[in-house]
């Protein structure tokens, strides 16, 4: 069989191809794998640049995608693409979801209940205590936080997201092997051992400046939404938040001193129609997340229809692949797999990998 998400890795390796082009190739083609191996002129009928032709023709010269793919395994980084049932759920929402991420640490199906808090380098006190105050208590109520390693607010909202026994995930602008600041390697490992690295760039990107704006979509993608702390007028938070509003996710602002150069940006949010976050549980509030920790405790264990019912009635306690689901309950693919999500939110059956199942507890009666 053909290991298909190698050649997710190869074409994203080439510079100038993204979300659309990956699509177009995609359609063109039928799969990644014939695209691959494709005569490059065939590449000119689907209208890609003459550089993007250039640097594929070149990629597929000097890449041995096999070798390739079994380094990026065997240095613990997980590969998820868009066909993946791992790849977020909330990310795969918006437009333009990136078509590869690449992952060191775990992602939990807890990590839908996120938020992310992004603010200014040039952090103040009044800025450390808000994010200190907001990042312990979202996290102490089950949210996993949101942010991108960088010096100041991102930095001291994964510290305490830790520190408060939470999960954490950090959206990088270099390679998940990459660790930019330097000094941010033990917080990395940390964040690793609770949480997450991701990044759509390939292994050994370099953290060039122009690949920051693209990671903030990824944060704000990634979350339900986005608190900026502090934000002078072109701080990069301004642009999470940006992002944030496009993806159809809400926005919190810190209010802050009138005079204080950091709170100009977070003061105009606030202007525009973001959401005035004088407490942190007013983000629980507005996104009815109170309840968030009893929601993960209980976790509806009860069939909520029919479907959930059926499939029940199938699933035990060895892993069961979702072709035999459908062939046992007579049930459409989508359907299954779409109940079957909903199901393991709640707790009643967990996604071992593959595409295969297993009941978490008897709840059939059985």
């Amino acid at each position: 069989m053909t290991n298909e998400k190698k050649y997710w890795i190869g074409f994203n390796l080439v510079k100038g191809i993204g979300s659309v082009r990956f699509k177009q190739i995609q359609a063109h083609f039928g799969n990644l794998s014939e695209a691959w191996d494709a005569p490059i002129e065939v590449f000119r009928e689907i209208d890609l640049p003459g550089k993007v032709l250039k640097n594929l023709n070149k990629l597929r010269e000097e890449v041995n995608l096999d070798r390739l793919y079994e380094e990026i395994v065997n240095g613990d980084v997980q590969v998820l693409t868009l066909l993946d049932e791992e790849y977020p759920k909330l990310l795969k929402e918006i437009d333009q979801s990136p078509p590869v991420i690449y992952v060191r640490g775990d992602l939990t199906s807890a990590d839908e209940f996120s938020v992310a808090m992004v603010g200014t380098r040039r952090v103040t006190a009044y800025g450390q205590q808000v994010t200190r105050d907001t990042s312990t208590f979202l996290a102490g109520h089950g949210l996993t936080i949101i942010s991108g390693l960088a010096r100041g607010v991102d930095a001291l909202a994964h510290q305490h997201a830790l520190q408060a026994g939470g999960r954490t995930i950090a959206v990088l602008g270099s390679g998940v092997d990459v660790i930019y600041p330097p000094e941010h390697r033990k917080l990395a490992e940390a964040i690793i051992e609770n949480g997450a690295l991701i990044s759509d760039y390939p292994l050994g990107t370099q953290p060039e400046g122009s690949n920051f704006p693209p990671r903030n979509r990824v944060i704000s993608g990634l979350s339900l939404a986005t608190i900026v702390v502090e934000a002078g007028d072109r701080s990069g938070a301004l642009i999470t938040a940006d992002f944030a509003v496009e993806q159809g996710r809400d926005v919190f602002a810190v209010p802050g001193n009138i005079f204080s150069p950091a709170s100009r940006g977070t003061n105009r949010l606030i202007q525009r129609g973001a959401y005035l976050m004088v407490s942190p549980q007013d983000v629980l509030d507005v996104l009815d997340l109170s309840l968030i920790e009893d929601y993960k405790d209980a976790r509806q264990v009860f069939p909520a229809d029919s479907t959930e019912s059926k499939l029940l009635t199938v699933l035990d306690y060895e892993p069961i692949h979702i072709d035999e689901i459908c062939n046992r309950t007579g049930l459409p693919v989508e359907k299954v797999s779409a109940s079957l999500t909903m199901m393991e939110l709640k707790g009643m059956v967990q996604h071992v990998g593959g595409m295969r199942y297993t009941a978490i507890r008897d709840l059939s009666g059985r």
